[in-house]
């Protein structure tokens, strides 16, 4: 039964320091992912995954390419894991006495020790922390629980998109974890170039939106919006999208920087008889008002029956 379903709870307020801490673990790792990985649109090739034991960089290759390599955080086991495609593993754990220094220095010289030279740009990224990571030792709040109960979470969030994604025939987005906002996302593109941005936008939103979409995603909480949510918006934003009906009743639209954003609050799920009927029609109602009014053909994008094909 579906109301048997215990999703975990992972309040904001009281757990910053936790999430900040997981936050610029994954910055780094996903900035050894983004220095070694070939491009790909959108910045799809520096994201990461949720995988069956915590978070993963997946295969990243080196040696020329004739080798790859991949880092996780096991949340099982609370270590930090390094295998290679030369049959190397290399580890260490994970605890509240680990500062971000430590794990930057110990990770970079097991990099080094594995043959795997990479040199990342070593500041956080839009976290409004100056220091590189090798001096930040005020964030040391790894907290088991916490990640163990947000990993849970994202990964029953990864396999509702995952559904969701299946629903949908054209252009999308692997269900992926942005490193720079900590957001797990899926988008769907219409296959319309979008405007083009203004010449002084950051190129890192050059990239992202050089098409026209619709973006689903999930984030734990930050300053704007202290408490986890999932979101969905549409670029561009068409006229009248925040007048559209979406589901559930608690879902909502909010303004985002002058455009409407779709919100449904995660705690709204917790009390919900059927939290995974309600965030299916979550996403399937917000795509459906964005694809309706930015014009896009709906029908070309519905996945036909396999007696269809």
């Amino acid at each position: 039964m579906e109301n048997q379903l215990k999703l975990p709870q992972i309040p904001y307020g009281e757990n910053i320091n936790k999430k900040m801490t997981l936050h610029l673990f994954l910055q780094i790792l996903g900035k050894v992912r983004l220095k070694m990985t070939p491009r790909k649109n959108h910045w799809w090739y520096i994201t990461e995954y949720i995988g069956t034991s915590g978070f993963t960089t997946g295969e990243i290759p080196y040696n020329s390419g004739a080798d790859q390599f991949k880092i996780n955080i096991n949340v099982l086991t609370h270590q930090l894991e390094i295998n290679t495609s030369q049959g190397e593993y290399e580890r260490f754990p994970l605890n509240e006495r680990l500062t971000v220094a430590d794990f930057y220095r110990t990770l970079m010289e097991i990099l080094q020790e594995l043959k795997i030279s990479v040199s990342i740009v070593d500041v956080p990224y839009d976290l409004g922390i100056d220091k590189p990571f090798g001096e930040i030792t005020d964030y040391h709040h790894y907290d088991k629980n916490y990640v163990t109960d947000l990993w849970r979470a994202l990964l029953w969030i990864n396999n509702i998109f995952k559904e969701f994604s299946g629903r949908f025939y054209g252009k999308t987005c692997p269900v992926q974890l942005y490193w720079h906002s900590m957001d797990l996302v899926i988008t769907r593109f219409s296959g319309n170039e979008a405007p083009p941005m203004p010449a002084e936008a950051r190129l890192s939103d050059k990239d992202a939106y050089s098409h026209e979409c619709i973006s689903f995603g999930f984030w734990p909480g930050d300053e704007n919006v202290p408490e986890p949510a999932f979101y969905s918006y549409t670029y561009p934003s068409p006229e009248g999208l925040n007048k559209e009906a979406i589901k559930p009743a608690s879902a909502e639209w909010a303004d985002s920087n002058g455009s409407p954003m779709a919100l449904l609050k995660y705690n709204d799920l917790l009390l919900s008889d059927n939290p995974r009927q309600d965030l299916l029609d979550f996403l399937e109602s917000t795509y459906q008002a964005g694809a309706k009014k930015a014009n896009w053909d709906i029908e070309k994008f519905r996945v036909p029956d396999l007696d269809e094909i």
